[in-house]
């Protein structure tokens, strides 16, 4: 079997997906991420043309990364009602995975600039992307629940980065578990 070396433009992107997700956006500098892929910042630059072009690539990448396992993870329940369930479920899983490190595209949303457009219209487009995911789920959504469930799933994840506990998203679920007895839903 034939090793495959990593290319330059992987390294770097790996490193930042590492570094931007564990230690920030702002935090994170070029120079380290150089030091740390073991490229020259010539490479660097030839690959990306700026900080937040590679910012784009990474939010790209771990988006990628996080809905496949989101949707992974809920694939296996078939009816609806478990199938929201388990988006919580999910969440309490990456919670304990990553040490409660939180929502990636929120992260950067607090460290971009205001002319950092390119990289809040990704964040909005990828947060679209995960209302429009409950909406689906949703067999008859009334009256904008699966905008409730979609509030009380990213309320769960960013009080749970907060307080470093599982009890906002275990609170969160229940709610929504209420929501079905309560025949809100259908």
């Amino acid at each position: 079997m034939k090793h495959h070396p990593v290319l330059p433009k992987e390294r770097i992107l790996d490193t930042a997906l590492r570094l931007f997700h564990e230690q920030g956006y702002n935090t994170t500098g070029i120079n380290q991420i150089i030091s740390e892929a073991g490229v020259a910042k010539a490479s660097l630059y030839l690959h990306f043309k700026s900080k937040e072009d590679l910012g784009v690539e990474y939010l790209k990448a771990r988006h990628k990364i996080w809905f496949e396992q989101l949707l992974s993870f809920t694939d296996e329940s078939k009816k609806e009602k478990k199938k929201i369930l388990a988006a919580f479920d999910f969440l309490i899983q990456i919670n304990e995975k990553e040490h409660f490190r939180g929502c990636s595209f929120l992260n950067m949303l607090s460290e971009i600039q205001s002319d950092e457009s390119q990289l809040l219209a990704i964040i909005q487009e990828y947060k679209q992307q995960l209302r429009t995911f409950f909406a689906d789920v949703m067999e008859n959504p009334k009256d904008d629940l699966s905008d409730t469930v979609y509030l009380l799933f990213e309320a769960a994840m960013q009080e749970s980065q907060l307080f470093k506990s599982q009890w906002p998203v275990e609170r969160a679920k229940k709610i929504v578990s209420d929501l079905y007895k309560l025949k809100y839903f259908k």
